[in-house]
């Protein structure tokens, strides 16, 4: 089984346009997601997969390897399908090898992570797969930009959501991480490349519009998601502001 990575990275964005490009304490946001997926040994390869020339030049100027795809994509997801359809021209990936979507707004993503979600196909009964963190903080857990997952006892995503779920009734939400275990969604995904090739034709569906969340897609359309566990938090860069957090994490002293 081989693991290629694909990193969409569009320059459209209307809460921070052209932040991939975007110079963080001297690397720009694209090139630091995509030297830390080069550290997972897991990938036989890593892409950019973009629909802005300046980006492709920009990842090709540093030695990395982009790929142009269209401007009209609504999701990572179908950004990564269109990438990999083009990367495998030659057939050199078969149907049972896997894609993993490495988000490109992420530039501290751990490459644990990476190899964790490319662990979940050892069981070959594992189609899609993604990462999840126990929640440890109030505020992640009632903030509608930390996605929040439910999982059953066979690993399974039930739902996933913006809101606090599940709902502790009877209890001030200050108590509830302390009475329940609650856990955030890490947004990386992997799927097998039969199966990205069956996503890709889902139309949206109606849970993914009301919390605009693609996955749901997949699960309304009764695609399991296996969860894997990681310590390993998110930081994503999602407006101007976010950049901070980022340089102060850089900027920690190194045990």
């Amino acid at each position: 089984m081989k693991f290629i990575g694909i990193i969409p990275a569009r320059y459209a964005s209307s809460r921070f346009p052209g932040k991939a490009l975007f110079v963080i304490e001297g690397k720009t946001m694209i090139q630091r997601v995509y030297e830390q997926a080069k550290k997972a040994n897991i990938l036989d390869d890593v892409f950019v997969a973009t629909d802005d020339a300046s980006i492709e030049n920009h990842v090709k100027n540093f030695g990395g390897k982009a790929i142009m795809t269209s401007a009209d994509h609504q999701c990572g997801t179908d950004r990564c399908h269109e990438a990999f359809q083009l990367i495998n021209k030659d057939r050199k990936y078969n149907a049972d090898d896997v894609v993993i979507n490495i988000q490109g707004d992420e530039p501290l993503i751990n490459p644990e992570q990476i190899e964790k979600v490319a662990s979940c196909f050892k069981n070959k009964n594992v189609e899609i797969a993604t990462l999840v963190r126990k929640m440890d903080n109030v505020d992640d857990l009632v903030s509608s930009t930390v996605m929040k997952v439910v999982i059953d006892k066979n690993k399974k995503a039930m739902y996933f959501s913006r809101s606090p779920i599940p709902y502790f009734r009877g209890l001030d939400k200050a108590q509830w991480l302390k009475k329940h275990d609650y856990y955030q969604h890490i947004g990386i995904y992997a799927y097998k490349a039969s199966v990205l090739n069956e996503i890709h034709l889902l139309s949206p569906s109606s849970l993914e519009k009301v919390e605009s969340l693609e996955q749901l897609r997949w699960l309304e359309n009764g695609y399991p998601i296996h969860v894997e566990f990681t310590e390993h938090t998110s930081h994503s860069v999602d407006v101007p502001e976010d950049v901070n957090k980022i340089i102060q994490l850089l900027n920690q002293p190194k045990n």
